[in-house]
């Protein structure tokens, strides 16, 4: 048995499983059997002792999918309970299944929660539904959710509706009295410590790497890890903690340092101290050079969801990457990815999301080990954050809220009233808001910033309302991380071309670019999409570059491509009528390591046939709008590996075509027109695809 990924899709990466065999199809039949009134059935059990493992492996579950084939969906809920972040998990699985209901999906996206509500209760109703709700922590947070009346507990509520046809809720949750709230006429299933003998299938699961009868492996080691086990008294996550530690040195001396330093590490066993010292000693067992990558994952708030392509520049701007004169600077995001991916394999990281080629996009970091996170960060003074639990009162005094020697803050909430605070931390690096949903966060003057942390490295305000950005940003000259996606912004200052450590720009929605950026020389990652009006940009002096994502085509003819010898990803939008087509695709091929490349053209646009087999390292091709023919087999990279054709409207089946590419893995078709014709696949086409994706 396994934790499962907190907040995680029911679809994450295989994990050994061990003795939830019998425990799984008692549930599959409580969910597809019984009565037809809508129950509420519930796993209960302390944490890390796999309710979302086994509520994973029923969902996925072959009778359960075909009892529910079409209106299944999973939520996470979290201790922070948001409602409305609820709903929107459930409506976007239920109904966003085409890119026509992305329409629906913004509509949704506006309504109130209470909206929200009544729009899930509509959308279920008269159908057989299995809503998995995970992690509820409360009876409150149930009756926010279920909108069930305090006084009638055996409502079942009006936002998951009772049609008398067999649908369920599956919920997980710590707390018993909150499962016997949710559905009193149900026994809650409460999860069960390992025994030994399951406790130790899954350590040699972990451990040992495979299922193979242990007794081949050196005695010493298998009686070491048999007392360890022990020691772990059946609790899943600290088995699997401890497999995890113990599999990267299988000598003798290693597995007995472990295991001497767990006699008095589980004096209490099963208890949270216990849990927690057994993960303590997975951090002390990192190299420093993962140490501070795992101490900034403190930085995030519970639960929350981490774009790994964030990450990767955070850790590049604070400098826990190997700098350029260790490391060449486009390895950096390489070396950045190996780190996560070290700390996924060490299970400290959890994966959330991965694409088709099986790169983490998407992960998060389990409440246990943030919580050790956040204790060695306050030992080292490393980061202090501010969330809706210590609020900033003038009952608090300012030297309690943030010592001077912190580093880096990260604030949760009350964003408005942190620039009214007095700031004694003149050393800040990095300051990080985050928008939780709790308020509309707005910022309405932001000047204090440039005034109080002069040797600033990293500003992240995304999802955060601001006004306007002062100028005095531009005297931030240590910054190298300016992140501004979602925030409102429409105009950039002048002084921005100061910033001549900026490494990272993300930004997004903006009137104009201003024609500044080129004064930045260590520029290396620059994001800008969606600009309104299409002016002059020069961008050509920026010889670092290694991302550009939402230049305009009428913006890139003009400047020389030839200069750009560092840029591997590039995404162009616009009008690509407003460039002549061989020039533009000579400007292409000057990119001599240019790996991918995204096109999209603007409605009123549409691609002539595209010119590209000059573009030998090219292996990535996402293309967006009308194409008025689909370029000749021998025009595409030679190289090409990934293929996107998105909203095409091709007037003819394009797998004659698309059949002989000789190095293709990868192809999705997101086209309606495209899909309504019949596509006829050869035998001996797609020599070497892998993933197929059609959708409308």
């Amino acid at each position: 048995m396994l934790q499962g990924l907190r907040r995680s899709s029911p679809h994450g990466e295989i994990h050994v499983v061990v003795g939830l065999e019998k425990e799984a199809d008692e549930l599959v039949n409580q969910l597809i059997g019984g009565d037809l009134r809508r129950r509420v059935i519930s796993l209960v059990g302390m944490g890390g002792i796999g309710k979302t493992t086994l509520a994973k492996k029923v969902y996925n579950h072959r009778q359960v999918v075909e009892c529910f084939p079409d209106c299944r969906a999973w939520a996470y809920v979290s201790p922070d309970c948001r409602p409305r972040d609820v709903y929107m998990q459930i409506i976007k699985q239920l109904v966003c299944t085409s890119t026509k209901d992305q329409q629906v999906i913004e509509m949704v996206e506006k309504l109130k929660e209470h909206e929200l509500g009544d729009f899930l209760h509509e959308h279920l109703k008269e159908k057989r539904y299995l809503i998995v709700l995970d992690d509820v922590w409360s009876c409150r947070d149930w009756n926010c959710l279920a909108k069930v009346s305090s006084n009638d507990p055996d409502c079942l509520g009006n936002v998951f509706p009772d049609g008398g046809n067999g649908s369920r809720l599956l919920l997980t949750t710590r707390d018993k009295d909150v499962a016997l709230h949710a559905d009193a006429r149900s026994t809650p299933h409460k999860m069960q410590l390992l025994s030994k003998q399951k406790s130790w299938n899954l350590f040699c699961g972990k451990a040992f790497l495979d299922h193979v009868d242990a007794d081949r492996y050196p005695p010493d080691l298998v009686q070491l890890g048999r007392e360890m086990v022990d020691k772990c008294n059946g609790l899943p996550l600290a088995i699997v903690v401890l497999g995890g530690l113990l599999s990267r040195d299988m000598s003798h001396t290693e597995w007995r340092k472990v295991h001497d330093n767990i006699n008095a590490y589980l004096a209490k066993e099963g208890s949270q101290t216990g849990v927690m010292t057994v993960l303590n000693l997975s951090y002390i067992d990192l190299p420093s050079y993962l140490k501070p990558c795992f101490l900034h994952l403190s930085l995030f708030p519970e639960d929350y969801v981490i774009s790994t392509r964030k990450l990767f520049l955070l850790w590049i701007a604070e400098g826990f990457v190997l700098s350029a004169e260790q490391a060449d600077q486009q390895s950096m995001k390489v070396t950045a990815e190996v780190y996560l991916n070290e700390l996924i394999n060490r299970n400290l990281i959890q994966v959330v999301r991965m694409s088709v080629n099986a790169r983490v996009v998407e992960c998060r970091v389990h409440d246990l080990m943030r919580e050790l996170a956040i204790r060695k960060a306050k030992e080292q003074n490393f980061f202090r954050t501010h969330d809706i639990e210590d609020p900033l009162s003038s009952s608090t005094s300012n030297s309690s809220l943030f010592s001077s020697k912190c580093r880096r803050q990260s604030i949760y909430s009350d964003v408005e009233r942190y620039a009214f605070v007095e700031h004694n931390t003149p050393y800040l690096r990095s300051l990080l808001f985050f928008n939780l949903g709790h308020e509309i966060c707005r910022f309405s003057q932001l000047d204090f910033i440039g005034k109080c942390f002069k040797v600033l490295r990293v500003l992240d305000l995304e999802g955060v309302k601001v006004e306007s950005l002062p100028s005095i940003v531009g005297t931030l000259i240590h910054l190298r991380y300016l992140g501004l996606r979602h925030t409102g912004l429409k105009l950039l200052p002048l002084s921005i071309g100061n910033l001549r450590s900026l490494q990272t720009l993300d930004v997004n929605n903006l009137k104009q670019v201003p024609n500044v950026i080129w004064k930045i020389q260590n520029m290396r990652y620059l994001y800008m999409e969606g600009q309104k009006y299409d002016i002059p940009l020069k961008i050509d002096t920026l010889e670092n570059l290694q991302v550009l994502s939402g230049i305009t085509f009428k913006q890139w003819i003009q400047n020389n491509s030839s200069k750009l010898t560092c840029l591997g990803k590039l995404k162009l939008e616009g009008r690509y009528e407003l460039v002549e087509g061989v020039e533009f695709w000579k400007s292409i091929a000057k990119l001599r390591v240019l790996k991918s490349l995204y096109l999209k053209a603007s409605e009123e646009s549409s691609f002539p046939s595209l010119a590209m087999d000059s573009c030998l390292y090219l292996s990535k091709l996402d293309i967006k709008g009308h194409m008025q023919k689909l370029s000749e087999s021998f025009q595409f990279p030679p190289n090409l590996s990934q293929l996107t054709l998105d909203s095409c409207r091709l007037d003819c089946d394009p797998m004659p075509i698309l059949e002989k590419l000789p190095k293709l893995l990868t192809l999705r078709l997101r086209a309606e027109h495209i899909l309504e014709r019949k596509c006829m696949f050869l035998q001996m086409g797609f020599p070497n695809s892998k993933y197929f994706n059609f959708s409308s």
